[in-house]
């Protein structure tokens, strides 16, 4: 089965072209190497997936028939994605709600509010 096919088989990827465009991308390494959309997958390869900036480890059980549910890829896959990578996604997440775009204004009340009292508590 290709690689795009079973990437979203497995629900990686909503559809087969965002799998596609991934590969092309360069985001899907197969045993190490960046792989084109038509490469073939087998039983016991290594996939690494870029997604969402993390980087999620596969190994492939089983070649699905066709896309399944989601109750039911674990029998298809093993994900070995270490804990580490959602550390760091949590972490950004964080880092996101407090940036402010450039050019939107003063900062409100309660922006400034939260300002002061973060360098409170540092000094």
């Amino acid at each position: 089965m290709r690689i795009d096919k079973y990437l979203w088989c497995v629900r990686y990827f909503k559809t087969r072209s965002l799998a596609t465009a991934a590969c092309k991308k360069g985001h899907i390494k197969v045993n190490g190497d960046s792989v084109k959309p038509s490469r073939e997958v087998f039983p016991t390869d290594t996939i690494e997936v870029r997604k969402d900036q993390i980087n999620y480890k596969l190994t492939v059980n089983d070649i699905p028939p066709n896309r399944v549910g989601a109750k039911l890829v674990d029998i298809y896959r093993i994900d070995t994605t270490p804990k580490e990578a959602f550390d760091a996604q949590e972490l950004l997440k964080f880092s996101k709600d407090y940036y402010r775009k450039k050019g939107t204004g003063r900062p409100t009340k309660k922006d400034r509010r939260d300002i002061d009292d973060f360098y409170d508590e540092n000094e």
